[in-house]
């Protein structure tokens, strides 16, 4: 998250009016708007695989796949944010001050970057961790073939298994899905490289 140019504080409102007229994304909490930067071609391929590989898994079933246009908003710490990979299972949930925005992941998948990997692992994800339906959080490298997956345990706490070999296999048991990492990183490689 970057820092906002000037400490105004806005309402939520104010953000929603912002976002209806801006062709950027920003992110909302504690009053303050950040505008979310732009992606890398390399952080929108992995993104799109994610999608990609898990849109024959889930089709005929209860979860849907959401990109990075669907906004997210944590109620009990209000913030707003628009996750590279959502997946809703069910009814979506919608927040009460924003009917476009959705309350209940049940996975969330970030691509990590430079730029984002710390506030992903960090304070975003305690944010996210806020949201009683979700069940898995999912952290792709854009260095190196790894895929981080933090699942919640019926304790409530979230552990975390990295599958970074060749031939792993990601389990999201959450939606009943799987994320080969071979073919995660192969679909999202440059044609020809």
């Amino acid at each position: 998250m970057v820092a906002p140019a000037h400490r105004i504080h806005y309402t939520y409102a104010e953000y929603l009016a912002l976002e209806a007229s801006s062709n950027v994304k920003h992110e909302y909490l504690d009053g303050q708007i950040y505008a979310m930067a732009g992606g890398t071609p390399e952080h929108a391929a992995l993104a799109a695989a994610v999608i990609g590989l898990l849109f024959p898994e889930l089709r005929r079933g209860r979860c849907r796949a959401y990109d990075a246009d669907l906004r997210v908003r944590v109620p009990s710490t209000g913030l707003a944010t628009y996750p590279d990979v959502t997946v809703v299972c069910g009814p979506l949930e919608r927040d009460a001050e924003d009917g476009q925005a959705v309350t209940n992941p049940t996975l969330i998948v970030e691509v990590l970057s430079r730029s984002t990997e710390e506030y992903d692992r960090g304070d975003k994800f305690e944010h996210y961790k806020n949201l009683t339906s979700l069940r898995q959080y999912v952290l792709v490298s854009h260095r190196e073939r790894s895929v981080e997956v933090w699942t919640r345990g019926v304790d409530g706490v979230f552990t975390s298994s990295i599958v970074a070999r060749e031939g792993d296999i990601a389990l999201l048991v959450s939606i009943g899905a799987q994320l080969d990492v071979r073919e995660l990183y192969e679909a999202a490689a440059e044609p020809g490289a």
